[in-house]
């Protein structure tokens, strides 16, 4: 993996612990010379991870819309920072520039990135791992809620597989390395029918 996209808050959250993974998640990728990508925001965790990469001596990539770059939110010391028209873009982007993807903290734009690049790798869109990085049991509920999801039948085994999971960014990475693509499409049952 040479560059891993990273879904976060733009906001640090209510624990420390939220700041120090980040920070040392950017800080990881810089040692293991991998790229960051990342939203382009230098506030919130978004920022931190971003700050923590550069100071590391890493190379970061931030993308971002128009629409919050007007808002200055947008990180003026990147390697490079792309801007682009909408959201739809710059998710796409993100997903194009990146080797894997990795979760930490945040609130709903985090979710709806992680939700769709996972529904994407579900439906063979992609074959990149997808980790979360479980700060303080942050994920815990959204875990619970999957494997309960799984349970009922709307997410096949397989598929709630394709969700990796650790406590620290070295042994999440570590974990995605070693991950091996399901090769099980959503609808190949379907298809058999």
């Amino acid at each position: 993996m040479k560059s891993i996209c990273v879904f976060c808050g733009s906001s640090i959250g209510a624990d420390d612990a939220y700041r120090e993974a980040a920070a040392g998640l950017g800080r990881l990728l810089a040692e293991r010379d991998i790229r960051l990508v990342y939203g382009g925001g230098k506030v919130g965790l978004m920022g931190v991870v971003a700050d923590a990469a550069l100071q590391a001596g890493g190379s970061v990539l931030g993308i971002i819309p128009e629409s919050l770059m007007l808002k200055e939110v947008g990180h003026g010391s990147l390697t490079e920072l792309v801007v682009t028209h909408t959201m739809h873009e710059r998710k796409a982007a993100m997903a194009d520039a990146a080797d894997g993807f990795i979760a930490l903290p945040g609130g709903f734009g985090t979710l709806d990135e992680l939700c769709e690049i996972l529904t994407w790798a579900q439906l063979g869109i992609h074959r990149k791992p997808i980790g979360l990085l479980d700060t303080a049991g942050f994920f815990g509920q959204l875990l619970s809620f999957f494997d309960f999801v799984s349970a009922q039948g709307f997410i096949r085994p397989e598929h709630r597989s394709l969700l990796l999971e650790a406590a620290t960014p070295d042994v999440l990475l570590d974990v995605m390395r070693d991950w091996t693509p399901t090769s099980a499409a959503k609808w190949a049952d379907v298809a058999a029918r």
